[in-house]
Protein backbone atom coordinates (compact mmCIF):
# COMPACT_ATOMS: atom_id res chain seq x y z
CA UNK A 1 0.00 0.00 0.00
CA UNK A 2 1.39 3.07 -0.65
CA UNK A 3 2.02 5.24 2.39
CA UNK A 4 0.86 9.13 2.09
CA UNK A 5 3.89 10.55 0.95
CA UNK A 6 4.68 8.42 -1.83
CA UNK A 7 0.95 9.12 -3.52
CA UNK A 8 1.67 12.88 -2.89
CA UNK A 9 5.10 12.40 -4.92
CA UNK A 10 2.79 10.87 -7.56
CA UNK A 11 0.17 13.55 -7.53
CA UNK A 12 3.16 16.05 -7.65
CA UNK A 13 4.92 13.99 -11.02
CA UNK A 14 1.27 14.46 -12.78
CA UNK A 15 1.01 18.01 -12.52
CA UNK A 16 4.93 18.46 -13.28
CA UNK A 17 4.63 16.74 -16.52
CA UNK A 18 2.69 19.15 -18.58
CA UNK A 19 4.69 21.69 -18.25
CA UNK A 20 8.32 20.53 -16.65
CA UNK A 21 11.44 20.11 -19.22
CA UNK A 22 13.44 19.10 -15.85
CA UNK A 23 12.34 19.72 -12.21
CA UNK A 24 13.46 17.13 -9.59
CA UNK A 25 12.39 16.82 -5.55
CA UNK A 26 13.49 14.51 -3.22
CA UNK A 27 11.54 12.97 -0.46
CA UNK A 28 12.62 11.01 2.59
CA UNK A 29 11.19 8.08 4.60
CA UNK A 30 12.67 6.04 7.64
CA UNK A 31 13.99 2.22 6.41
CA UNK A 32 14.86 0.04 8.59
CA UNK A 33 17.21 -3.20 7.45
CA UNK A 34 16.91 -5.80 10.01
CA UNK A 35 18.01 -3.54 13.24
CA UNK A 36 19.83 -0.36 10.97
CA UNK A 37 17.67 2.19 10.17
CA UNK A 38 18.33 5.10 7.82
CA UNK A 39 16.48 7.49 6.53
CA UNK A 40 16.16 7.13 2.75
CA UNK A 41 15.35 9.31 -0.28
CA UNK A 42 14.27 9.15 -4.03
CA UNK A 43 14.85 11.40 -6.54
CA UNK A 44 11.77 12.04 -8.84
CA UNK A 45 12.82 13.79 -12.52
CA UNK A 46 10.89 14.96 -14.44
CA UNK A 47 12.98 15.76 -17.62
CA UNK A 48 11.79 16.65 -21.08
CA UNK A 49 7.99 15.22 -20.30
CA UNK A 50 9.33 11.98 -19.47
CA UNK A 51 9.30 11.12 -15.75
CA UNK A 52 11.42 8.47 -13.34
CA UNK A 53 10.79 7.85 -10.31
CA UNK A 54 13.16 5.42 -8.33
CA UNK A 55 11.26 4.07 -5.25
CA UNK A 56 11.79 2.80 -2.17
CA UNK A 57 11.22 -0.38 -3.76
CA UNK A 58 13.15 -0.42 -7.03
CA UNK A 59 16.11 -1.44 -5.23
CA UNK A 60 14.74 -4.73 -5.02
CA UNK A 61 11.83 -4.78 -7.36
CA UNK A 62 11.53 -4.72 -11.42
CA UNK A 63 14.14 -3.49 -14.40
CA UNK A 64 15.60 0.18 -14.00
CA UNK A 65 17.41 2.10 -16.40
CA UNK A 66 20.51 3.19 -15.44
CA UNK A 67 20.41 5.72 -18.26
CA UNK A 68 17.49 7.56 -17.03
CA UNK A 69 18.89 7.70 -13.33
CA UNK A 70 21.54 9.51 -14.22
CA UNK A 71 20.20 11.37 -17.21
CA UNK A 72 19.65 15.34 -15.20
CA UNK A 73 23.39 14.81 -13.85
CA UNK A 74 24.96 13.45 -17.24
CA UNK A 75 22.89 16.43 -19.28
CA UNK A 76 24.54 19.24 -16.87
CA UNK A 77 28.10 17.19 -17.44
CA UNK A 78 27.54 17.59 -21.21
CA UNK A 79 26.57 21.23 -21.83
CA UNK A 80 29.61 22.08 -19.18
CA UNK A 81 31.53 19.70 -21.28
CA UNK A 82 30.46 22.01 -24.82
CA UNK A 83 31.17 25.04 -22.74
CA UNK A 84 34.49 24.30 -22.21
CA UNK A 85 35.38 23.70 -25.30
CA UNK A 86 35.32 27.00 -26.38
CA UNK A 87 38.13 28.43 -27.71
CA UNK A 88 38.94 32.06 -29.61
CA UNK A 89 39.95 30.03 -33.00
CA UNK A 90 36.87 28.97 -34.58
CA UNK A 91 37.85 26.24 -36.68
CA UNK A 92 39.79 24.60 -33.79
CA UNK A 93 36.35 24.58 -31.04
CA UNK A 94 34.18 23.77 -34.06
CA UNK A 95 36.17 20.38 -34.54
CA UNK A 96 36.46 19.27 -30.69
CA UNK A 97 33.06 20.06 -30.26
CA UNK A 98 32.12 18.07 -33.59
CA UNK A 99 31.30 15.07 -31.62
CA UNK A 100 29.54 17.13 -28.21
CA UNK A 101 27.15 18.38 -29.91
CA UNK A 102 23.38 17.24 -28.80
CA UNK A 103 22.72 14.45 -31.05
CA UNK A 104 25.88 13.47 -31.95
CA UNK A 105 27.08 12.59 -28.04
CA UNK A 106 26.76 8.81 -28.51
CA UNK A 107 25.70 6.20 -26.18
CA UNK A 108 27.49 8.42 -22.98
CA UNK A 109 27.88 5.04 -21.60
CA UNK A 110 31.48 6.13 -19.96
CA UNK A 111 29.81 9.27 -17.47
CA UNK A 112 26.79 7.47 -17.21
CA UNK A 113 28.32 4.36 -15.54
CA UNK A 114 30.97 6.93 -13.38
CA UNK A 115 28.15 9.12 -12.37
CA UNK A 116 26.40 5.60 -11.25
CA UNK A 117 29.60 4.63 -9.35
CA UNK A 118 29.70 7.80 -7.76
CA UNK A 119 26.60 7.38 -6.57
CA UNK A 120 26.75 3.42 -5.57
CA UNK A 121 29.56 4.95 -2.75
CA UNK A 122 27.31 7.77 -1.27
CA UNK A 123 25.09 8.50 1.63
CA UNK A 124 23.33 11.32 0.13
CA UNK A 125 21.25 11.99 -3.08
CA UNK A 126 23.50 14.68 -5.20
CA UNK A 127 21.82 18.02 -3.93
CA UNK A 128 20.19 19.76 -6.51
CA UNK A 129 23.04 22.67 -7.18
CA UNK A 130 25.05 19.71 -7.86
CA UNK A 131 22.81 18.90 -10.98
CA UNK A 132 23.12 22.12 -12.65
CA UNK A 133 25.98 23.12 -15.07
CA UNK A 134 29.25 23.80 -13.36
CA UNK A 135 29.98 27.17 -14.53
CA UNK A 136 33.58 27.39 -13.09
CA UNK A 137 36.89 27.31 -15.33
CA UNK A 138 38.24 24.29 -16.64
CA UNK A 139 41.24 25.18 -14.66
CA UNK A 140 39.31 25.79 -11.36
CA UNK A 141 39.82 23.53 -8.66
CA UNK A 142 36.06 22.11 -7.20
CA UNK A 143 35.95 22.21 -3.96
CA UNK A 144 33.14 19.62 -3.54
CA UNK A 145 33.44 15.80 -4.11
CA UNK A 146 30.89 15.14 -6.21
CA UNK A 147 31.92 18.52 -8.74
CA UNK A 148 35.61 16.16 -8.93
CA UNK A 149 33.78 13.31 -10.31
CA UNK A 150 31.83 14.61 -12.61
CA UNK A 151 34.87 16.26 -13.70
CA UNK A 152 36.17 12.66 -14.39
CA UNK A 153 33.12 11.90 -16.62
CA UNK A 154 34.29 15.07 -18.53
CA UNK A 155 37.95 14.29 -18.49
CA UNK A 156 36.81 10.52 -19.51
CA UNK A 157 34.84 11.78 -22.75
CA UNK A 158 37.37 14.41 -23.90
CA UNK A 159 39.91 11.34 -23.47
CA UNK A 160 37.90 8.68 -25.46
CA UNK A 161 36.41 11.35 -28.51
CA UNK A 162 40.26 12.47 -28.43
CA UNK A 163 41.24 8.67 -29.34
CA UNK A 164 38.13 8.03 -31.98
CA UNK A 165 39.32 11.08 -34.00
CA UNK A 166 43.07 9.83 -33.82
CA UNK A 167 41.94 6.29 -34.78
CA UNK A 168 39.46 7.85 -37.58
CA UNK A 169 42.41 9.05 -39.16
CA UNK A 170 45.05 6.20 -38.70
CA UNK A 171 41.39 3.35 -40.22
CA UNK A 172 40.66 6.47 -42.84
CA UNK A 173 37.21 6.28 -41.55
CA UNK A 174 33.99 8.12 -43.85
CA UNK A 175 31.71 7.83 -41.13
CA UNK A 176 31.32 8.01 -36.80
CA UNK A 177 28.69 8.23 -35.13
CA UNK A 178 26.26 8.10 -37.73
CA UNK A 179 27.51 11.27 -39.06
CA UNK A 180 30.45 12.34 -41.55
CA UNK A 181 34.01 11.37 -39.66
CA UNK A 182 35.63 14.70 -38.76
CA UNK A 183 38.68 13.88 -40.69
CA UNK A 184 36.35 13.21 -43.76
CA UNK A 185 34.69 16.50 -43.09
CA UNK A 186 37.53 18.62 -42.72
CA UNK A 187 40.76 16.35 -43.51
CA UNK A 188 43.28 14.64 -41.30
CA UNK A 189 45.66 17.26 -39.91
CA UNK A 190 42.02 19.01 -38.73
CA UNK A 191 40.83 16.09 -37.06
CA UNK A 192 44.39 15.26 -35.47
CA UNK A 193 44.99 18.75 -33.81
CA UNK A 194 41.26 18.68 -32.61
CA UNK A 195 42.29 15.13 -30.61
CA UNK A 196 44.96 17.05 -29.16
CA UNK A 197 43.31 19.55 -28.31
CA UNK A 198 40.98 17.52 -26.25
CA UNK A 199 44.16 15.75 -24.46
CA UNK A 200 45.44 19.20 -23.82
CA UNK A 201 41.89 20.82 -22.20
CA UNK A 202 41.44 17.23 -20.56
CA UNK A 203 45.01 17.96 -19.10
CA UNK A 204 43.84 20.79 -17.80
CA UNK A 205 40.99 19.34 -16.06
CA UNK A 206 42.54 16.40 -14.57
CA UNK A 207 45.37 19.02 -12.75
CA UNK A 208 42.66 20.87 -11.20
CA UNK A 209 41.83 18.01 -9.21
CA UNK A 210 45.07 18.26 -7.29
CA UNK A 211 45.66 14.54 -6.74
CA UNK A 212 48.27 12.79 -7.83
CA UNK A 213 47.11 9.16 -7.81
CA UNK A 214 44.14 10.47 -10.00
CA UNK A 215 46.46 11.95 -12.31
CA UNK A 216 48.31 9.26 -12.43
CA UNK A 217 45.70 6.67 -13.25
CA UNK A 218 44.11 9.04 -16.10
CA UNK A 219 48.02 9.86 -17.73
CA UNK A 220 48.20 5.99 -17.95
CA UNK A 221 45.32 5.55 -19.66
CA UNK A 222 46.67 8.11 -22.40
CA UNK A 223 50.00 5.79 -22.68
CA UNK A 224 47.69 2.73 -23.02
CA UNK A 225 45.45 3.74 -25.91
CA UNK A 226 48.98 4.66 -27.44
CA UNK A 227 50.60 1.97 -26.37
CA UNK A 228 47.83 -0.90 -28.07
CA UNK A 229 47.70 1.31 -31.19
CA UNK A 230 51.63 0.45 -31.35
CA UNK A 231 50.58 -3.40 -30.47
CA UNK A 232 48.03 -3.26 -33.31
CA UNK A 233 50.13 -2.00 -35.91
CA UNK A 234 53.26 -3.27 -35.14
CA UNK A 235 52.29 -7.22 -34.15
CA UNK A 236 54.42 -10.14 -35.58
CA UNK A 237 52.31 -12.63 -36.97
CA UNK A 238 52.44 -15.33 -34.31
CA UNK A 239 50.73 -12.63 -31.92
CA UNK A 240 48.01 -12.07 -34.68
CA UNK A 241 47.08 -15.01 -34.10
CA UNK A 242 47.40 -15.15 -29.88
CA UNK A 243 43.98 -14.53 -27.91
CA UNK A 244 46.11 -13.25 -24.93
CA UNK A 245 47.61 -10.82 -27.39
CA UNK A 246 44.23 -9.77 -28.57
CA UNK A 247 43.10 -9.34 -24.92
CA UNK A 248 46.05 -7.19 -24.28
CA UNK A 249 45.77 -4.74 -26.49
CA UNK A 250 41.86 -4.59 -25.95
CA UNK A 251 42.50 -3.39 -22.48
CA UNK A 252 44.99 -1.31 -23.30
CA UNK A 253 43.00 0.93 -26.47
CA UNK A 254 39.22 0.14 -24.41
CA UNK A 255 38.85 -1.20 -20.95
CA UNK A 256 41.87 0.68 -19.30
CA UNK A 257 40.35 4.32 -19.65
CA UNK A 258 36.82 2.47 -17.83
CA UNK A 259 39.03 0.37 -15.48
CA UNK A 260 40.98 3.64 -14.51
CA UNK A 261 38.26 6.57 -14.61
CA UNK A 262 35.62 4.09 -12.22
CA UNK A 263 38.77 4.14 -9.70
CA UNK A 264 39.14 7.62 -9.62
CA UNK A 265 36.02 8.59 -8.88
CA UNK A 266 36.46 5.83 -6.02
CA UNK A 267 39.05 7.85 -4.76
CA UNK A 268 37.87 10.52 -5.19
CA UNK A 269 35.14 10.11 -2.86
CA UNK A 270 37.18 9.27 -0.07
CA UNK A 271 36.51 5.12 -0.23
CA UNK A 272 38.69 2.40 1.44
CA UNK A 273 41.33 0.93 -1.11
CA UNK A 274 39.30 -2.39 -1.58
CA UNK A 275 36.67 -0.64 -2.87
CA UNK A 276 38.73 1.16 -5.15
CA UNK A 277 40.18 -1.75 -6.46
CA UNK A 278 36.49 -3.05 -6.91
CA UNK A 279 35.66 -0.45 -9.01
CA UNK A 280 38.96 -0.73 -11.26
CA UNK A 281 37.77 -3.98 -11.82
CA UNK A 282 34.05 -3.09 -12.66
CA UNK A 283 35.42 -0.97 -15.54
CA UNK A 284 38.16 -3.66 -16.54
CA UNK A 285 35.48 -6.59 -17.12
CA UNK A 286 32.46 -3.98 -18.56
CA UNK A 287 35.07 -2.56 -20.95
CA UNK A 288 36.60 -6.24 -22.30
CA UNK A 289 32.99 -7.03 -22.66
CA UNK A 290 32.14 -3.76 -24.45
CA UNK A 291 34.67 -4.57 -26.91
CA UNK A 292 33.94 -7.90 -27.54
CA UNK A 293 30.08 -7.08 -28.24
CA UNK A 294 31.94 -4.36 -30.84
CA UNK A 295 33.71 -6.95 -32.25
CA UNK A 296 30.55 -9.02 -32.83
CA UNK A 297 28.48 -5.89 -34.08
CA UNK A 298 31.13 -5.50 -36.87
CA UNK A 299 30.28 -9.23 -38.90
CA UNK A 300 26.35 -8.90 -37.74
CA UNK A 301 25.06 -5.16 -37.76
CA UNK A 302 24.49 -3.02 -41.02
CA UNK A 303 26.30 -0.11 -41.07
CA UNK A 304 23.33 2.23 -40.67
CA UNK A 305 22.60 0.43 -37.41
CA UNK A 306 26.38 0.83 -35.91
CA UNK A 307 26.76 4.41 -37.55
CA UNK A 308 30.09 3.33 -39.19
CA UNK A 309 31.04 0.61 -41.81
CA UNK A 310 30.31 -2.74 -41.20
CA UNK A 311 33.73 -5.09 -41.54
CA UNK A 312 35.58 -2.12 -41.01
CA UNK A 313 38.04 -3.85 -38.70
CA UNK A 314 39.19 -6.67 -41.30
CA UNK A 315 38.77 -4.36 -44.16
CA UNK A 316 41.64 -2.54 -41.85
CA UNK A 317 43.27 -5.26 -41.31
CA UNK A 318 42.66 -5.52 -37.85
CA UNK A 319 41.85 -9.34 -36.31
CA UNK A 320 39.43 -9.51 -33.84
CA UNK A 321 37.65 -12.31 -31.74
CA UNK A 322 35.40 -13.55 -33.92
CA UNK A 323 38.07 -14.57 -36.62
CA UNK A 324 40.79 -15.47 -34.38
CA UNK A 325 38.18 -18.03 -33.05
CA UNK A 326 36.83 -18.73 -36.60
CA UNK A 327 40.56 -19.77 -37.29
CA UNK A 328 40.44 -22.74 -35.16
CA UNK A 329 37.70 -24.29 -36.84
CA UNK A 330 39.21 -22.89 -40.53
CA UNK A 331 42.77 -22.68 -40.76
CA UNK A 332 42.41 -21.24 -44.25
CA UNK A 333 41.65 -18.25 -42.30
CA UNK A 334 45.54 -17.83 -40.74
CA UNK A 335 47.27 -16.67 -43.86
CA UNK A 336 44.61 -14.19 -44.06
CA UNK A 337 45.19 -13.01 -41.14
CA UNK A 338 48.71 -12.92 -41.25
CA UNK A 339 48.60 -11.08 -44.58
CA UNK A 340 45.82 -8.48 -42.61
CA UNK A 341 43.23 -9.76 -45.31
CA UNK A 342 44.96 -7.25 -47.94
CA UNK A 343 44.29 -9.94 -50.77
CA UNK A 344 41.59 -9.81 -52.62
CA UNK A 345 38.87 -11.67 -51.94
CA UNK A 346 40.43 -11.87 -48.22
CA UNK A 347 37.66 -10.12 -46.58
CA UNK A 348 34.32 -11.56 -48.34
CA UNK A 349 35.82 -15.00 -47.35
CA UNK A 350 37.21 -14.16 -44.07
CA UNK A 351 33.48 -13.24 -43.38
CA UNK A 352 31.99 -16.52 -44.96
CA UNK A 353 34.02 -18.46 -43.12
CA UNK A 354 33.37 -16.52 -39.55
CA UNK A 355 29.62 -16.95 -40.24
CA UNK A 356 30.65 -20.76 -40.82
CA UNK A 357 31.95 -21.22 -37.20
CA UNK A 358 31.22 -20.54 -33.70
CA UNK A 359 33.33 -17.24 -33.60
CA UNK A 360 30.10 -15.21 -33.07
CA UNK A 361 29.02 -17.62 -30.32
CA UNK A 362 32.28 -17.73 -28.72
CA UNK A 363 32.75 -14.10 -28.29
CA UNK A 364 29.73 -13.24 -26.95
CA UNK A 365 30.22 -16.16 -24.72
CA UNK A 366 33.67 -13.90 -23.67
CA UNK A 367 31.46 -11.07 -23.53
CA UNK A 368 28.81 -12.78 -20.78
CA UNK A 369 31.68 -14.06 -18.40
CA UNK A 370 33.12 -10.63 -18.24
CA UNK A 371 29.85 -8.86 -17.50
CA UNK A 372 28.70 -11.20 -15.35
CA UNK A 373 32.62 -10.79 -13.34
CA UNK A 374 31.54 -7.26 -13.41
CA UNK A 375 28.06 -7.23 -11.62
CA UNK A 376 30.07 -10.11 -9.06
CA UNK A 377 32.47 -6.92 -8.00
CA UNK A 378 29.38 -4.58 -7.56
CA UNK A 379 27.98 -7.20 -5.47
CA UNK A 380 31.57 -7.01 -3.15
CA UNK A 381 31.32 -3.59 -2.71
CA UNK A 382 31.16 -2.08 1.49
CA UNK A 383 27.62 -1.87 2.32
CA UNK A 384 25.81 0.70 0.92
CA UNK A 385 25.24 3.94 2.84
CA UNK A 386 21.59 5.21 1.23
CA UNK A 387 18.89 3.03 -0.76
CA UNK A 388 19.58 5.57 -3.48
CA UNK A 389 23.50 3.78 -3.55
CA UNK A 390 21.66 0.22 -3.67
CA UNK A 391 19.39 1.63 -6.31
CA UNK A 392 22.77 2.82 -8.41
CA UNK A 393 24.57 -0.34 -7.56
CA UNK A 394 21.91 -2.15 -9.04
CA UNK A 395 22.07 0.38 -12.16
CA UNK A 396 25.78 -0.92 -12.41
CA UNK A 397 24.47 -4.01 -12.75
CA UNK A 398 21.77 -3.67 -15.12
CA UNK A 399 24.51 -2.03 -17.33
CA UNK A 400 25.97 -5.36 -18.17
CA UNK A 401 23.14 -6.06 -19.68
CA UNK A 402 22.55 -3.23 -21.76
CA UNK A 403 26.06 -4.21 -23.20
CA UNK A 404 25.36 -7.70 -23.77
CA UNK A 405 21.91 -6.85 -25.89
CA UNK A 406 22.59 -3.53 -27.53
CA UNK A 407 22.78 -3.30 -31.25
CA UNK A 408 25.12 -0.54 -32.25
Amino acid sequence: MQSISESLAISVITGMLAHATFQHITISKSVCRGKKCFVAQILVTVTNRKSVLQSWDDGKQGPIDPFAIAEPEIDSISERLRQSLLTDIPALGKAAEYFFQIGGEGKRLRPTMLVLMASAFSAVLPSSHLLKVDQSPVNHHPLEPRRRQQRIAEITEMIHVASLLHDDVIDNAETRRGLKALNSAMGNKIAILAGDFLLARASVSLASLRNTEVIELLSQVIEHLVSGEILQMTSQPEELLSIDHYVKKTFYKTASLMANSCKAVAILGGQPREDCELAWKYGRHLGLAFQFIDDVLDFTSSSDELGKPNLNDIKSGVVTAPVLYAAEQHPELIDMIQRKFKADGDVSRANELVFDSNGIERTREMAEKHCTLAAQTISKFSEPQSVHAEICRRALTQITNKVLTRSK
